[in-house]
């Protein structure tokens, strides 16, 4: 499977974070650091792998609005101020001034799976509202 595979190439869109580029929210060293083993996954693969056919490459979303993350505004209403701080933090980084929506992701996975990305190869895509710019 593996040989028939690796004559035919394709496409792997792996997914990072912002925290595993610039550190931002407290608590979170085991997810920051297997998002940076996300990272040197996907450039490891891609030295490997590109001149296979395969072009390999991660996304790099920061702040989208989810379930996970609209449960955090109920704890803004319970006055948690360690969540409202850190929360007003990373708003003020984004210089877009709002979060992400998930199909804004998505649409970048799409970009990079055709071939309008058909020379991008081991990147990473921040899609971020400019949270790493900042």
């Amino acid at each position: 499977m593996i040989k028939t595979r690796m004559k035919c190439g394709g496409v792997m869109i792996n997914i990072a974070s912002v925290e595993a580029v610039l550190p931002f929210k407290e608590d979170l060293v085991p997810y920051g650091l297997s998002k940076v083993g996300v990272i040197m996954l996907t450039r490891s693969l891609a030295a490997e792998y590109g001149r296979h056919g395969f072009r390999i490459n991660a996304l790099v979303p920061g702040g989208v609005l989810t379930p996970g993350t609209k449960s955090l505004a109920k704890e803004v209403l319970k006055f948690n101020v360690g969540i409202i701080r850190s929360g007003l933090e990373y708003q003020q980084r984004l210089s877009m001034g709002r979060l992400g929506k998930p199909d804004e992701i998505a649409r970048m996975a799409l970009v990079l799976a055709c071939d309008l990305s058909s020379y991008l190869h081991g990147t990473l895509l921040a899609v971020d509202g400019g949270f790493l710019s900042a």
